[in-house]
């Protein structure tokens, strides 16, 4: 992804936030340049990679394949220092973006429709062989209600609802078409991008860059060491 892609990302992101009425934490809001200033204090950023995150998956298309995504909080299970177990997300999808299909192995997690649009999330069990199970229902719980639904089903957020994902339940996000970008939630245990991914296709998690403008924000994966 260009530079200039990803500032653009993150403004539109923070403009649908703002519409909304959420408020984001003080260090969603630190340059680049104040980053080179933050010492130690702000090591959980750091080491459990909160703050800003915009990824294409390596394809290389960010307005078909990708989102804009932050981290507000987050615990680490390799990092006794952190006791959180649990973290939160909000995720920023335009009509045209879509998100791939995955599971977590350990992680479970609600996704809530914090406002805009309407999110389509397709769902299947996974078999032990991380295919797609096509043939039995998928248990579905939204909002305190239980209900099967059939294999490759889509099940419809509008804004206020959500959907709780199970480990090796494979789920996508895309936006219903007419609805206009949505801002979710996540409401999760705690999240490891490096190793609790399981993509159904190989896909790339952070993306390449190209350095064609200065960084408008850090990346979760960019912030320099405490000074």
């Amino acid at each position: 992804m260009k530079r200039s892609e990803i500032n653009r990302a993150i403004k539109e992101m923070q403009h649908m936030i703002e519409k909304v009425g959420f408020s984001l934490p003080p260090f969603c809001a630190f340059t680049p340049q104040e980053w080179q200033t933050k010492n130690h204090e702000y090591d959980e950023i750091r080491d459990n990679m909160l703050g800003w995150d915009v990824t294409d998956y390596g394809k290389g298309d960010f307005d078909k394949i990708g989102f804009s995504l932050i981290t507000l909080r987050n615990g680490n299970m390799k990092n006794k220092k952190y006791t959180k177990t649990y973290a939160e997300k909000l995720l920023y999808l335009k009509e045209s973006q879509y998100a791939p299909m995955h599971f977590h192995w350990q992680k479970m997690e609600d996704i809530i429709n914090r406002g805009g649009g309407n999110v389509l999330i397709r769902v299947y069990n996974s078999t032990p062989e991380g295919q797609f199970d096509k043939v039995n229902p998928v248990k579905v719980n939204c909002d305190g209600r239980e209900f099967f639904v059939e294999p490759g089903s889509q099940v419809r957020l509008t804004p206020g609802e959500s959907i709780t994902v199970y480990p090796y339940m494979y789920h996508d996000f895309e936006v219903e078409k007419g609805t206009g970008p949505v801002l979710l939630g996540e409401v999760s245990m705690c999240n490891d991008d490096t190793n609790d991914n399981r993509f159904y296709e190989a896909l790339g998690r952070f993306p390449k860059i190209e350095e064609d403008e200065a960084p408008y924000r850090l990346l979760c994966n960019e912030y320099p060491p405490a000074t």
